[in-house]
């Protein structure tokens, strides 16, 4: 496989700025930016006087060298607001157009692109963040998904792709990463090989995926991405935007066998087209050892690697203060192995940290989530996004709030996933309890409000999208949720078990609420 050196994106970097340019100074309208400044991750934000900057990290993985940059650009262009992404990324936000292009160009130096990074491209490749320190994970997937990653670049200017290519591997049933309904997802099994399925995705018209594929060895994995582009070129929908993604290929094959047999198809041709898409093993990763010294606590996970720990840090809302990310950077440059590992929730793990190191770690990452609760995702919300329709920052905030000013303990609600639109990006089609920007009529005028979905699942086998119960209006949702989290409290359960011992508990809380 060819490798695609990060200087050579520059090139492209000289139309950027001519076109951002004119955009700022109002020569070039919203959306025709829009549409052109996708592909190099970038996206003006709401209102137009502002801009956002997606830097991709493969596979969540933000090495110490990657993160010192990510802390150079924020210092030295002085980056108000960071928000790490569902889709394991970093974006920077409140831009304006000299820090936002010098920042796309400097992060090539860092090894860091932006390019695709929005739009109609292979998007952030996606992984397990603990892959490789897991303890019970079926094997440690990280290098196949970086290589896919390093694929994949080479697809940022084929011809027909279909819209937001997501590709993720997991590493556990945890399925951490959707990957079984991706648009295409490599799941490992305990035999070190990988499941594949294709053709899933959340959003309007969410849909699982279809298995395509069993027992993948994985140095294999190219050549079933070069089947998907294959396929979507074969029968992908290029007529109607909104349908131009792999999910809706099943039904243009008739159903789900269908695909899998045209899935199948477009393998064979690869197989036969002599084309060499295998991948050598990876070298075995320089090995850290323990020192003696220990840690424990909520946050600390003890990895698989004997005398070493990851430690857990979940901003809330997935926006780490800007200064907490320089400080723990500039710790990380100290710390041998140490790398940052980005999830899908929208939080983050330090790992490969012995005690000493993770006792220091925590104390730099305090201030973030205390509770399952306060991990809940959310996207950027409208206030932000030009296609935002509700402030699902600012709900999640006022969620936060009210459930601390109840006292209600920590065990008594879950994650809950919040989208400010149908895109999803939230995840809340997926999350046990999740709600997505609405509108709802009040005395014949629009109010802001969120629809409110319950009983999704993430976990492999278990997969389900959440049913959407009915629209809540956004000023009682914090009022629903101390309503739920005490009577889960009273009944001296956490919420998971006492869900299962009553099952129409939520909706029964939720009625009057939606009414």
């Amino acid at each position: 496989m060819r490798h695609i050196d990060p200087q050579s994106w520059k090139q492209d970097l000289p139309e950027f700025q001519e076109k951002t340019a004119a955009f700022y100074a109002g020569q070039l309208d919203k959306a025709a930016y829009k549409g052109f400044s996708g592909l190099y991750g970038s996206y003006a934000q709401k209102g137009g006087q502002a801009s956002m900057l997606r830097l991709r990290m493969t596979a969540g993985q933000v090495t110490r060298e990657k993160l010192a940059f990510t802390a150079w650009a924020i210092r030295t262009y002085r980056v108000p607001r960071v928000h790490f992404t569902t889709c394991q990324t970093i974006q920077l936000h409140d831009l304006q157009p000299d820090a936002l292009c010098a920042i796309m160009s400097q992060a090539l130096d860092a090894g860091i692109v932006t390019m695709g990074g929005g739009g109609d491209f292979p998007r952030n490749v996606m992984c397990s963040p603990l892959s490789g320190v897991e303890q019970g994970e079926y094997f440690d997937v990280l290098p196949w998904a970086q290589a896919a990653g390093e694929y994949l670049m080479h697809f940022i200017k084929a011809e027909k792709l279909p819209r937001k290519l997501k590709v993720g591997f997991s590493n556990s049933p945890a399925n951490v990463t959707h990957a079984t309904y991706r648009d295409l997802g490599f799941a490992a099994r305990g035999d070190g090989t990988f499941d594949v399925d294709s053709a899933g995705g959340r959003g309007n018209n969410p849909g699982l995926g279809v298995k395509v594929a069993e027992g993948v060895e994985p140095g294999r994995i190219l050549y079933y991405i070069k089947a998907m582009w294959l396929t979507f070129r074969a029968h992908g929908n290029y007529e109607h935007r909104g349908r131009a993604r792999t999910r809706y290929m099943q039904q243009a094959c008739g159903g789900p066998e269908g695909y899998a047999r045209a899935f199948q198809e477009k393998l064979e041709q690869v197989l036969a087209s002599g084309e060499d898409l295998t991948l050598s093993p990876p070298a075995a990763p320089a090995a850290k050892a323990g020192d003696g010294t220990v840690a424990s606590g909520p946050r600390v996970i003890p990895q698989k690697q004997e005398g070493l720990y990851a430690v857990a840090w979940h901003p809330i809302g997935g926006q780490p203060e800007p200064e907490v990310l320089c400080a723990l950077s500039d710790a990380l440059e100290g710390i041998p192995g140490a790398e940052l590992r980005l999830s899908p929730d929208g939080g983050a793990y330090i790992v490969n940290l012995t005690g000493a190191e993770a006792r220091r770690v925590l104390e730099l990452t305090a201030g973030g989530a205390e509770s399952l609760f306060e991990t809940s995702v959310s996207c950027i919300g409208g206030q932000t996004c030009q296609v935002g329709l509700r402030d699902s920052q600012g709900l999640l905030r006022a969620c936060v709030e009210a459930v601390r000013a109840a006292g209600l303990p920590g065990g008594s609600l879950p994650q809950i996933h919040i989208s400010g639109c149908p895109s999803s990006c939230g995840t809340h089609q997926t999350g046990v309890m999740g709600f997505r920007g609405a509108s709802k009529l009040v005395g014949g005028a629009p109010q802001s409000a969120f629809a409110f979905f319950l009983g999704g699942s993430e976990r492999q086998g278990e997969e389900a999208m959440g049913r959407e119960l009915g629209v809540m209006l956004e000023e009682r949702i914090p009022a629903f949720l101390v309503e739920l989290g005490r009577q889960v409290a009273a009944s001296g359960l956490d919420f998971a078990a006492w869900r299962r011992a009553d099952p129409e508990g939520v909706e029964r809380v939720a009625a009057p609420y939606l009414a």
